[in-house]
């Protein structure tokens, strides 16, 4: 399974913010569409990703308030991207690396979207499922006067 593969169920709704806005503001659009993440987006390149992470760093190290706090000086300038070939297996490892839970798609310099850990998850889920049914399936279609247990 590839990143394209769960770009294709989950949509491609994107969020972004640049580094010159307020941290504050980048919060409060997190919090009214209910999104852990924002892509920082600047001269329309990715330059970063902000999560609720390094939302609640900065706010604790500004004594409980975001101040006059910008994305730039939250937001994470390093973070793990893909692409859309990206194999399923090679993005867990990654996110489990470096305890990331979201990580841009870019493809030829283009931001594609946005896979979460939840989203990884879902798809090994639902893939494990497909794969019970097909066996169960298998079994049940299981021809005349052979035991199934004996199949090993």
């Amino acid at each position: 399974m590839k990143v394209s593969d769960i770009l294709r169920v989950k949509g491609g709704t994107l969020y972004t913010i640049t580094p010159e806005d307020s941290l504050a503001d980048a919060a409060a659009l997190m919090a009214e569409r209910d999104i852990g993440s924002l892509v920082v987006i600047s001269y329309g390149k990715v330059v970063g990703m902000l999560t609720f992470r390094e939302v609640i760093l900065a706010v604790v190290k500004n004594g409980g308030a975001f101040g006059t706090t910008t994305v730039y000086r939250a937001m994470d300038p390093g973070p793990l991207t893909c692409t859309m070939e990206t194999d399923m297996d090679e993005v867990r490892r990654m996110m489990l690396e470096r305890h990331a839970r979201y990580m841009p798609v870019i493809d030829n310099r283009m931001l594609m979207g946005v896979i979460s850990f939840y989203d990884v998850a879902k798809a090994v889920v639902d893939s494990q499922n497909f794969e019970n049914k097909m066996l169960k399936a298998y079994i049940r279609d299981w021809p005349e006067g052979k035991d199934p247990s004996e199949a090993a």
